[in-house]
């Protein structure tokens, strides 16, 4: 497959004209439209300093349905065992500024530079980015971050300073989608951690065709109010 370049206009080539390892366009910018336009149709944009802007869609696609989060019996035990404190939308910036810290303080670099950085955080200010956040006290241990549109959760990175940390985030954010009847959470690319977790792999086409009708859900936005604490244990029934 070819690979195409963007233009100044607001636009992006289908998602299935992908190359094989998922990469499917370069250049544009990360303005608030396109960054919208490119979840809507199953598109990220993922690059590292002194790259240009790349552009991606996956197949397979790794997502997680709320409903089936795996939660082991020793992260059980750690929730339990130690007072953590779980909340949404507190601290949006610090979570996306501590996700890029852990590779640039070992000078490997980060796709999450710092136009990344701003661009997500004009996406939080208007409403359609959000994070999760793990605290121990008053200490932010973990967290998460993401785009939320219709029934979909786009994962973008979490971190953690302490174990199990970015895990509670992720079983709280679960929880809390699951409760609200939200349909997945875009998990992009494989990762041993997220699959032990119950993450499952997807074939691009499937994605796509549960994305379309998920993204028009009118959804409560009330779930976003910073002044909820989280349950990262989902209740029984």
């Amino acid at each position: 497959m070819p690979l195409f370049r963007l233009s100044e206009r607001i636009e992006f080539p289908p998602a299935w004209l992908a190359r094989s390892d998922g990469l499917l366009c370069i250049g544009g910018d990360l303005s608030l439209e396109r960054l919208l336009l490119a979840y809507q149709n199953g598109i990220f944009p993922w690059f590292s300093e002194n790259e240009p802007l790349l552009w991606w869609s996956p197949d397979p696609r790794l997502v997680l349905f709320p409903d089936t989060i795996k939660i082991s019996r020793s992260l059980k035990k750690d929730i339990k065992r130690t007072p953590f404190r779980i909340t949404v939308d507190n601290a949006f910036e610090q979570t996306i500024v501590s996700c890029a810290q852990p590779r640039r303080d070992s000078h490997e670099g980060t796709w999450l530079v710092d136009e990344m950085i701003d661009a997500y955080i004009q996406l939080h200010k208007q409403g359609y980015a959000h994070s999760i956040e793990t605290w121990h006290g008053n200490s932010l241990i973990g967290g998460l971050y993401g785009v939320c549109l219709g029934g979909s959760f786009f994962g973008e990175s979490m971190f953690s300073n302490e174990s199990n940390a970015s895990k509670i985030a992720l079983s709280a954010l679960a929880t809390l989608l699951n409760t609200h009847g939200f349909d997945m959470i875009d998990c992009q690319v494989t990762t041993n951690h997220l699959v032990n977790m119950g993450a499952v792999e997807v074939s691009r086409e499937n994605f796509l065709k549960a994305l379309a009708p998920s993204i028009t859900r009118k959804m409560d936005t009330n779930i976003w109010d910073p002044s909820h604490l989280l349950d990262p244990l989902p209740q029984k029934r």
